[in-house]
């Protein structure tokens, strides 16, 4: 029986594919003691969260008749392809008893809502949508920007093309993890558009730059509201802080039937690029190229009447009129510079330990005036929420960790920068989200002492001490295997070998981007047989080429959705 695309689509939109079993033990370090989390108590939002009992149509499939749905069922033993019904009673735990792997969520396009506040591309959007679902894809995750919903006055909030949107994530039963962006897009790694801040909260910093965040030099970076800020009724009469708590109450309100079932996180952006971190190391006109250690960012007069004030309580009056002054420039090299030198940096001083823990606290200080707003938002309505945290792997291999420092991770050779991060994140049962999980030691310029897989093991042992759950991400767009498998390794988190508590992996992986290249015919085949393993958990013990040749076929019968994606995304 030849099936047209629409009865194929009605098969596939929906149906991730099957299971089986992989492990990979090759992350292997020791953990200090502490109680190991499950990974029930770490997944069960994601997990918990079956399919549908009634699977949407596909929107391709419009209103063709019910008696189609019985054809594509049998179009789908024909062929191989598992239905709906297996899969969901598979991911239940209904065979093979409880749920493994890491659920697989994809980082929607920078301007999937445009600046007039429709979905960008909606054919373009619908087909890419479809083709993530039937790859077997957890969900999407979607920045909502505060420069798009409330850019005309405060307290305005247009949620136009967010509606739109995240109905169709609920018609394909796809899950939704959306991000609070507070910051402005562009000027980081990646932005490919630009959504700059709202426009009444761009006049009030042109009237106080010192709401911007500024270096040593009066360099004013306007990329997120200054966090010396935070407190300060500097906004229309509001504080940043009220702000971004009106903001997410609004939100909360206006997808309340869709929180806990469609929308299953809630990311809260705190920083550049939507990070907890200071924006050290801000790519715009050039002011930094990696691997350059980046620049202290508290010369704004709201920071540093907080260090002087911390300068006086501490006794040392004289350390509170300005940052160090020796630390370098945004492109120099730990050893170019007296404060971050190996041999007597200023950095291992009294005064240098002063100076750091003021400015980490505060950025710790910061997130948790946040999240305290978030979780009480959002308390009681089955949503997560979680915060991402910079993956800074240049120079992690000498002694003073610069660029970790001016990002505001009080992490050195001789202290634990993450822990007290992870301990904050805690407190409010809030998911620790890392980036560059698919980076490799070597890959990196070894010049620079780059360890990513060293920083993601230090933030893995980070998590476990403070029993919070840890998500990760890819920094860099990456398509092939090498990649895919560096991923599956780190998400694994074979952390101790001998420990008696339940093995534990990552909560979830959101993968960077959707976009054309994903779609491409060889990107797309390796992309799916990458969810498949993602989805299988660490104790599987097949092949890459096993589960490659298992997803060929699948591949083969999404061709044509995914063509129409990739044609429909370049136009």
């Amino acid at each position: 029986m030849a099936l047209n695309l629409s009865h194929q689509l009605g098969v596939l939109a929906g149906t991730p594919i099957k299971s089986g079993e992989i492990t990979d033990s090759s992350l292997s370090i020791s953990p200090p003691s502490a109680r190991m989390m499950t990974p029930k108590a770490m997944n069960r939002n994601y997990k918990a969260h079956g399919t549908d009992p009634s699977p949407p149509m596909s929107p391709i499939l419009g209103g063709t008749r019910a008696d189609l749905s019985v054809a594509c069922k049998a179009f789908a033993v024909e062929n191989g392809v598992e239905t709906i019904e297996e899969q969901r009673t598979y991911k239940e735990g209904g065979i093979g008893g409880k749920k493994e792997g890491v659920p697989v969520f994809v980082m929607m396009p920078l301007d999937s809502v445009t600046m007039g506040n429709t979905v960008n591309r909606r054919k373009a959007m619908k087909a890419s949508l479809q083709a993530l679902k039937s790859a077997g894809v957890e969900g999407i995750m979607i920045d909502v920007w505060w420069g798009l919903v409330e850019k005309e006055s405060p307290g305005s909030y247009n949620w136009g093309g967010y509606n739109e949107l995240l109905e169709m994530a609920k018609k394909l039963g796809l899950k939704v993890q959306a991000v609070m962006s507070f910051h402005q897009c562009g000027g980081n790694v990646g932005d490919s558009v630009t959504i700059p801040l709202p426009q009444w909260v761009i006049e009030e910093v042109d009237k106080d730059p010192d709401l911007a965040y500024t270096d040593q030099w009066g360099r004013r970076n306007c990329e997120y509201v200054s966090l010396g800020a935070d407190t300060l009724p500097v906004l229309k009469g509001r504080t940043p802080v009220q702000c971004y708590a009106d903001f997410m109450r609004a939100f909360r309100d206006n997808f309340k039937h869709l929180l806990g079932e469609t929308i299953v996180e809630i990311q809260v952006g705190m920083g550049p690029a939507g990070e907890l971190r200071y924006p050290s190391y801000p790519e715009q006109e050039g002011t930094w190229k990696f691997p350059g250690i980046g620049a202290f960012q508290c010369y704004d007069k709201y920071s540093l009447s907080s260090l002087k004030a911390a300068a006086e309580a501490y006794g040392k009056p004289e350390w509170g009129s300005t940052g160090p002054t020796d630390a370098g420039h945004y492109n120099n090299w730990p050893e170019d510079t007296q404060f971050f030198k190996k041999e007597g940096g200023g950095w291992n001083t009294e005064y240098g330990d002063f100076f750091l823990s003021w400015y980490s606290q505060m950025l710790l200080d910061h997130g948790e005036r946040i999240l305290s707003s978030a979780k009480s938002i959002f308390e009681n309505t089955g949503v997560k929420i979680s915060v991402k945290i910079a993956g800074i792997h240049w120079h992690y291999g000498t002694r003073s960790h610069a660029p970790e420092l001016t990002a505001g991770y009080y992490n050195t050779r001789f202290r634990d920068g993450y822990l007290p991060i992870a301990q904050m994140l805690a407190r409010h049962n809030a998911i620790f989200n890392f980036t560059c999980i698919e980076m490799r030691d070597h890959e990196q310029p070894q010049d620079a002492l780059c360890a990513p897989e060293k920083l993601v093991n230090q933030v893995a042992l980070a998590t476990l001490a403070a029993e919070v759950p840890l998500a990760g991400e890819n920094a860099l767009p990456r398509y092939d295997d090498y990649a895919h498998e560096q991923i599956l390794k780190a998400s694994a988190l074979n952390l101790d070998q001998n420990n008696q508590g339940e093995p534990r992996e990552m909560c979830a992986f959101t993968y960077l981007r959707m976009n054309p290249e994903l779609f491409q015919a060889d990107n797309w085949g390796k992309f799916v047989a990458f969810v498949k393993k993602m989805g299988e958990g660490r104790d599987s013990h097949r092949c890459w080429e096993e589960v490659e040749r298992e997803a060929e076929h699948f591949v083969h019968v999404t061709q044509p959705l995914v063509q129409e994606a990739a044609v429909a995304l370049t136009h």
